[in-house]
């Protein structure tokens, strides 16, 4: 009597492994690239600041090409996979380019949410810089004639960063 007792706990044991393999298996397969549990939502390309921006730089630049929402990894590029890792997640709002396609700056347009964020900022534009990029920043939607300037004079300050206390 008592080895059939012992027979039937390890028999509940054995059973109730397998039950809960079985769902571990499946909540894995429900997790598993292709299946998530919420299905991926349509967003917004561009908030309506950064369309006004885009705008700006369009009528601004009618003869560069403006790009938004560019991934660091289009513009910086590393064989070390800690270094990739530091700029494999992260964009920049605006690219400005030439028509072949040559970077003549990367814009950032600021919010007031990045007043606590400057030193993140500062480190992200010292990314872009060392590897060749103007950065301008700007804190407000500027007015045409400010983005002409800016990029009038582009010829010979392309690789220098400018820093917000430069813009109004």
């Amino acid at each position: 009597m008592e080895t059939l007792l012992w027979v039937l706990v390890v028999a509940v044991v054995v059973l109730v492994f397998f039950v809960r393999a079985a769902k571990k298996a499946a909540d894995s397969t429900e997790n598993a690239p292709g299946k998530s549990i919420e299905p991926p939502r349509r967003r917004q390309l561009l908030t309506e600041r950064e369309q006004a921006m885009h705008n700006r730089l369009t009528q601004a630049l009618p003869d560069l090409v403006v790009l938004a929402q560019v991934s660091f990894s289009a513009l910086l590029t590393a064989r070390a996979y800690a270094t990739r890792n530091t700029f494999d997640r992260k964009t920049a709002d605006f690219v400005v380019c030439d028509k072949a396609f040559e970077v003549l700056a990367v814009i950032e347009l600021d919010d007031a949410s990045h007043k606590a964020k400057a030193a993140k900022d500062d480190a992200r534009d010292a990314m872009l810089t060392e590897a060749g990029y103007r950065v301008l920043r700007y804190p407000n939607i500027p007015d045409i004639e400010r983005v002409r300037s800016d990029f009038s004079s582009a010829a010979g300050t392309r690789h220098a960063a400018i820093h917000p206390s430069l813009n109004p």
